[in-house]
């Protein structure tokens, strides 16, 4: 009986650790890293003279962090959050897509696929390592140019400066 059991017992530990080692391995962005990209995009445009809000949401397009200059309105909590979920759900800048509906405008029905979609410019994919970890937005300046260009500077801090 003694032997039958310690068979088992090595077959499911063989097995469980077959398995074990099939389990894939997901990069994500820590918390902490997502806050200090937060920070830095909100410094760049408040040094800039932009009271705007600023998200990060990971991959799956969940918030991880975001912040609102004491002045920005209140409309751009939402514009923010759905700015970097674009980006991170289409991994796509959010102004890219905007450009294409805008110059296609048999793909306008993509503004109705998901209401948490905000298809302005201002949203940016965070990849690591070619790895798309989640999104970063920024909604509030006078431009979304002016919007993609603090989001960039959170980005920055994240992945080093873009070519």
């Amino acid at each position: 009986m003694f032997k039958n059991i310690a068979t088992a017992a090595l077959t499911l530990l063989v097995f469980n650790s077959l398995h074990a080692a099939t389990l894939p391995k997901q990069s994500y962005l820590p918390l902490e890293l997502a806050q200090k990209a937060v920070n830095a995009a909100l410094e760049k445009c408040s040094d800039d003279g932009f009271n705007v809000s600023v998200a990060i949401v990971d991959r799956s397009g969940v918030l991880l962090s975001q912040s609102r200059h004491p002045m920005a309105g209140p409309h751009t909590i939402n514009s923010s959050f759905g700015k970097a979920f674009t980006s991170a759900s289409v991994g796509e800048p959010s102004g890219k897509l905007a450009d294409m509906i805008g110059g296609k405008p048999f793909l306008e029905g993509l503004r109705d696929m998901d209401e948490r979609l905000v298809i302005l410019g201002g949203g940016l994919p965070i990849v690591v390592n070619d790895v798309r970890v989640g999104g970063i937005g920024v909604g509030g300046a006078p431009g979304a140019h002016l919007d993609e260009a603090c989001a960039k500077e959170g980005l920055n801090l994240l992945q080093g400066p873009a070519d």
